[in-house]
This record gives structure tokens, sequence and C-alpha cells, in this order.
């Protein structure tokens, strides 16, 4: 009895085998070897700042997709996205290169604290408790949610508040979105000039609370002939590219009409990585003003 039931699972065994691999015969599907080739040229990071899920997904739609540039990839090095677009043969245009920024500076401006948090080191567990800790309901919290999205290492916290190594930071943006605050943004790594201020307050609110906030005078926004500067959703805005298109012919008249000395110049191109020097782009703004 036993001996039939033994034969018995083997058949059963041998016969879901068959079916098996009769099965993979006939559904397999054929890879085509040039996604295999241009997921070989991708980083792997899977930090999804070409606009899709991963680099798989990239690789498939930059091959058989028309419409999708082959110069999407931020984390790819200037070679792989030329292998890339002879590969695909698509025309490669250099694209701009993007850097993430930090708006807020919390530390010169002696940003106060309201509470002592003692819950999870998260900015978006404390960013919802009482408004967070700091008198600035827009600043910098520094529990580094920021650190861990960043697939490039590019964000350290430094003196309680997030850096960015412009050397290793590729532009992805998932820093941005993982910010619960909006802190964190995407600017051009030519950028001449940056706002280290998030708040939306105005005026008195902002002199309570922060030394170095933007009060929202609106005088670099008529100062500026390029038209770039605006007020948008609160707090200052600027058309980087509009900027750079207009060239530095304009003197910083904006810089110069900004009497907090908050509108900042930035050399970013000239600043070292935070493992040479603890140093950030937000530092970089503060030496310079």
């Amino acid at each position: 009895m036993v001996t039939v039931s033994i034969l018995t699972m083997f058949g059963l065994g041998l016969v879901c085998a068959g079916i098996l691999a009769a099965a993979s015969k006939i559904f397999y599907v054929k890879e085509n070897p040039k996604v295999t080739a241009a997921l070989e040229l991708l980083p792997g990071a899977n930090c999804g700042g070409c606009g899709f899920a991963g680099c798989e997904g990239y690789a498939k739609a930059v091959v058989t997709d028309p419409n999708v540039a082959a110069n999407r990839c931020v984390a790819c090095p200037k070679e792989a996205i030329v292998a890339l677009g002879e590969l695909t043969g698509k025309t490669v245009a250099e694209a701009e290169p993007l850097i993430s920024m930090r708006r807020c500076d919390v530390n010169n401006g002696h940003v106060g604290q309201r509470y002592v948090y003692h819950g999870i080191p998260s900015c978006a567990a404390a960013s919802v408790i009482r408004g967070g800790t700091n008198t600035c309901a827009w600043s910098c919290l520094g529990f580094g949610d920021c650190v861990q999205a960043c697939p490039f290492g590019a964000m350290k916290i430094v003196d309680d508040v997030a850096c960015v190594d412009i050397k290793r930071c590729t532009g992805c943006g998932l820093c941005t979105k993982a910010c619960p605050r909006g802190i964190l943004d995407l600017i051009p790594l030519r950028a001449r000039v940056c706002v280290p201020c998030n708040s939306r307050d105005k005026g008195k609110a902002v002199m309570d609370a922060c030394k170095a906030g933007c009060l929202k005078c609106g005088r670099c926004v008529k100062e500026c002939p390029a038209k770039a500067i605006s007020i948008a959703d609160g707090r200052i805005e600027i058309n980087q590219k509009q900027c750079l298109e207009y060239g530095p012919d304009c003197g910083q008249k904006c810089v110069k009409a900004c009497v907090r000395k908050i509108l900042r110049p930035i050399a970013l191109t000239a600043a070292p990585a935070l493992d040479e020097k603890e140093n950030s782009i937000d530092e970089k703004e503060a030496a310079n003003a």
C-alpha cells in the first residue's frame, strides 16, 4: 500500500513536471537583447529619477518607445548615456545637471525649539505633532528622512540640518519627495542665486521665528531684469532657466536688493564634497553671503 502511494505521488510529480516544461516552451517570451544591454549600462540604483519605477522599466522603455529619450537617467555618467544613445539609435542631447538644495538656514537664523521631541526619529512623524519642534513651522527638522531616501549617499545630517554632498548628488529628486515640508528643491548645477528660506509667513511672523527668513518684501522681484523671480505659494521662487538664459549681465541686482541678505549668490561647481570637508551647498551660500 505504501509502495503504491509512493509510485502514485512520483507519477503525479512527473506529470506536473512535464506540464510545466511544456508550458515554459509554449509561453516563452524571447527577451530583447537590446533591453539587456541597456540595463547593463544603467547604474541599477532604481532611484526613479528618470520617471520610471526602476532601471528595468526605463531600459525597456528607452529601447521600445521612440519618444523616451536616452538621457533621462540622472545617475548615469556621460559615457553610459552616449552608449545608450548609440544602442537605441537616438540622438543624445546633454541634459542640464541638477542638484538638490536646502531652502532653509535654520542655524544661522537661530530658530528656537518649542518643545523636545522624543518620538520616532522622522521628519514626517515630528511635523504632525503641533506643527513640529521648531518655532518656524517651515524649517528643517533634521531627522533625516531625506538621508534615508537618498540611494547615493549624498545626504547627511550636519549640525542637526540636512546637507547635500554635491559631488554625490545626481539630482534624482527622491530627497525632495521624502521631505514633508518641501524644503529641498532641485536646481541647476550652474545656478547663480538661491533663496535659502522656505517660510510662507510674512513680516513680523518671520522676524520673530528666524533671523535669516525672507520677509517677501518683493524688492528682488522688482529689481530682477530677467523677470525670473516671483512670489508663488507664499514664498520667493526663482525661475533658474530664465535666470541662466539672461546671463550674468544683470550684476545680481536681486542679491543687492535683498535687505536681509536672504537671496544669495552661489557657486555650486566650486564646492567641495562633504567627505573632503564637512561642507554643503548651504554652507557655501553662507560663505558667499
